[in-house]
């Protein structure tokens, strides 16, 4: 049922997660959802979970797996325009953001997901640069998320955003210091 709402959210945004149209592609009867999720808005809260670690868990991902911090800004470089050209990655941000400021609940995930990547991040930051504090872990994973969404959102509103050199002068900047 939450892979059913999430590929309708992906294809007609949150009005198309409606516990009919969920259940009819499901295969299944309304009852079951409200059985397993008390309705729609838990129905809505689950399949907001899944987009949410399907759009930020993938990115961190692929950050957390850097052996360093030019190959992570190797994977934001491959990253961007990756996930800008995906349709529905693009629909299922867009859908998310809007929901949460619309709604609490939705809000709620959405602050979830996001503790969670830079908590992700801030542990690699960590095995990278054991000398750095907790503090500064925890404001660098911020700043590195914030950058990769700034990035993504400035890709999507500008396709011909120089995105290399933009992580290239970053790379310039940050030099190979921890």
């Amino acid at each position: 049922m939450i892979e059913a709402g999430f590929t309708l959210l992906a294809e007609g945004g949150w009005p198309a997660v409606t516990t009919r149209a969920v259940a009819e592609r499901a295969g299944t009867n309304v009852g079951l959802i409200h059985y397993h999720f008390g309705g729609l808005p838990g129905l809505h809260e689950a399949v907001a979970h899944k987009a949410g670690r399907e759009i930020v868990g993938s990115v961190v991902d692929a950050l957390v797996a850097a052996p360093d911090a030019p190959a992570a800004l190797g994977a934001v470089r491959a990253l961007v325009p990756a996930t800008t050209g995906d349709g529905q990655r693009v629909r299922l941000a867009v859908e998310v953001m809007a929901g949460s400021l619309r709604d609490p609940m939705l809000g709620t995930v959405l602050r979830q997901e996001l503790r969670t990547a830079r908590e992700r991040i801030g542990a690699r930051l960590a095995e990278l640069y054991p000398s750095w504090s907790e503090g500064r872990r925890a404001g660098a994973a911020t700043v590195l998320v914030a950058l990769v969404d700034g990035l993504l959102l400035h890709r999507l509103l500008d396709t011909a955003l120089p995105v290399d050199e933009a992580l290239t002068a970053l790379g310039d900047l940050l030099g190979d210091r921890p």
